[in-house]
């Protein structure tokens, strides 16, 4: 079975989540932003969600995490707890 490990962040608005990838693609390091800004638990992690398989997440992390290419920020993907922005940093 196939294994991803990520990190992600996740904001309300899909504004502050376009801002906040502005800065990463910008040179900002995505474990700092993702501390200050995620209001996810994983956020204090840097936004790290360590290795999953699929349907471990919901579905439109799935799509991204097993589909996108790796070390890239993807979003805003929007889910019902808000907008967030995945980097894959592995998948086996």
């Amino acid at each position: 079975m196939s294994q991803a490990s990520a990190r992600h962040l996740l904001v309300d608005t899909e504004e502050k989540c376009l801002a906040l990838k502005a800065e990463i693609e910008g040179g900002a390091d995505f474990a700092e932003i993702a501390k200050q800004n995620s209001s996810c638990p994983s956020g204090q992690r840097g936004g790290d969600l360590g290795t999953f398989g699929p349907g471990q997440m919901v579905a439109e992390f799935d799509q991204v995490v097993f589909n996108g290419d790796l070390n890239v920020v993807h979003g805003p993907v929007k889910t019902q707890f808000g907008y967030h922005l995945l980097e894959v940093t592995s998948r086996t």
